[in-house]
């Protein structure tokens, strides 16, 4: 699949594009909602289409230990199985084998670990991360690569960024789908300017269809995590999509199409609808508050998604309070509009010329 990115308009260094992939055409900057276990969780595939989203996310790790990729790929791979016929990327399983710290031992050749559901002991290379996203036929597939944390030492850093170009190298080499899923390359280095060069100069030459930012929102300041942010896509090629993993709040999406970023992911909407957290062009509320309890208005006078435009934060508040399942489909549908509707409106200002203009009175009144 040959020039499937196609770069439209650029303002600054905001960015609007179009991505070409076997389920469909992605409008970028794109808000990608993350559906871990192959459902992006309270919200059904027309919802999610009602709603705008493009292509969703899919955890290699957790499909990999339930049901299976074998399964999946006997029963028709991910997108039938999960009734989405849109595009969907799948992550390499990588950050989640690093994040159970405790239940993991980092070779070179790979990853042995300890399933965080059974305790079963697993073997993750590079090699069966590609297996896997090529039995599930996700889009876009994700180079395996180690995550490093915040704080870490350079010299672990060093060695981290060592392992995950050779790791890279290996998934390409695995990778047997080329045709139909794009294999993305990943840049580490973490909070070092010097080492996320040299990841980058490791992996643009290894030469992959689109490159993803790997190692933020781990921990650091935000003002370190944006100054690395703006360095790194200063360094990746303009030609292919930029994509910045797991991050982030509604100004980390806006602060990141301002560097150049195309992709983002991130639970942050769902998870905290789910905890009664909701996003508002004012900022975030959390509507369990009393302040709450007797409010007629919507939760966001601004918005046009069904919650908005049915219930009042009174009425989610009382679901809420009384455990009804309904109250985390709303706040999951409304966070989740938010977030796609932001991305679309950022996209017509970069077309427009005026996205400065617009991050700005974001920005402005956006106040948490």
């Amino acid at each position: 699949m040959k020039d499937n990115f196609k770069l439209m308009h650029e303002d600054g260094k905001a960015r609007a594009g179009k991505l070409q992939l076997k389920h469909g055409v992605v409008n970028t900057p794109i808000f990608m909602p993350v559906g871990t276990q192959g459902s992006v969780k309270t919200m059904s595939p027309d919802e999610l289409k009602d709603i705008g989203a493009e292509i969703i996310l899919g955890n290699t790790y957790h499909l990999y230990l339930r049901p299976g990729h074998k399964l999946i790929e006997d029963l028709g791979g991910l997108h039938k199985f999960a009734s989405w016929d849109r595009p969907i990327l799948t992550d390499s399983g990588g950050f989640q084998v690093f994040s159970h710290s405790g239940l993991n031992d980092i070779t070179d050749e790979g990853v042995h670990f300890q399933s965080h559901i059974d305790g079963s002991k697993h073997f993750l290379t590079p090699e069966l991360s590609i297996e896997i996203q090529n039995s599930l036929g996700s889009d876009i597939i994700m180079a395996f690569d180690e995550c490093t944390t915040y704080p870490a030492e350079k010299g672990y850093v060093r060695d981290a960024l060592e392992r995950t170009t050779k790791w890279e190298k290996r998934s390409k080499e695995a990778h047997v789908n080329s045709e139909n899923q794009l294999l993305f390359g990943i840049i580490q280095g973490g909070m070092h300017k010097d080492l996320r060069k040299e990841s980058a100069e490791q992996i643009i030459d290894i030469d992959f269809p689109g490159y993803a930012i790997g190692g933020l929102s781990v921990g650091e300041p935000k003002d370190i995590m944006f100054d690395i942010l703006d360095y790194t896509t200063e360094i990746m090629p303009q030609n292919k999509p930029r994509y910045l993993m797991g991050v982030g709040t509604p100004l980390d999406l806006i602060n990141g199409v301002s560097m150049g970023v195309d992709m983002f992911d991130c639970v942050m909407p769902t998870r905290n609808g789910r905890n009664g957290t909701v996003f508002t062009s004012q900022g975030r509320i959390n509507i369990k508050n009393a302040q709450f309890k007797r409010d007629p208005k919507p939760i966001d006078e601004n918005c046009d998604c069904y919650a908005c435009k049915n219930y009042s934060r009174a009425y989610i508040r009382h679901l809420y309070k009384s455990r009804e399942i309904l109250a985390l489909r709303l706040n999951t549908y409304h966070n989740l509009y938010f977030y796609l509707n932001l991305m679309k409106r950022m996209r017509r200002a970069i077309l427009e010329n005026r996205f400065e203009e617009f991050k700005n009175n974001f920005v402005e009144n956006y106040k948490n």
